[in-house]
């Protein structure tokens, strides 16, 4: 079984190489295709658009929060494609790291001209 941080290498490894052959500018919808099929090709367990389920003061929310791809059932990747982050990026996947009880999770943004720029990790 891969560690967290096996995982972790391997995601940031084939979103940055999606990201020199590609480039920037392409819909956030075909970054995710691409990299959950090239996760997939590693031997990874990839679900997409995976659902955040929470209760919250004896209220059941089911509908409305999806986490990008889901990775090894328990690394988070929100994928974004624009020039530059929103703040409430960062602040969007903490929360849903927090909601699902997990550790790691990655934000990358395929819009920023380098990947460097691009990858940030996030720690709950």
């Amino acid at each position: 079984m891969l560690s967290d941080e096996e995982v972790v290498t391997i995601v940031i490894n084939e979103a940055y190489h999606l990201h020199k052959e590609l480039g920037a500018g392409l819909l956030e919808s075909v970054y995710c295709t691409l990299l959950a099929h090239r996760l997939n090709r590693k031997g990874l367990d990839v679900e997409r658009e995976k659902k955040v389920v929470f209760e919250y003061d004896g209220i059941r929310f089911d509908q409305g929060f999806r986490v990008d791809l889901f990775v090894q059932e328990r690394i988070v990747v929100e994928l974004k494609s624009v020039e530059q982050l929103h703040p409430s990026a960062f602040k969007q996947t903490l929360t849903y790291l927090r909601l699902m009880d997990l550790r790691i999770g990655l934000l990358i943004n395929f819009g920023a001209a380098t990947f460097k720029e691009g990858v940030r990790r996030i720690v709950n």
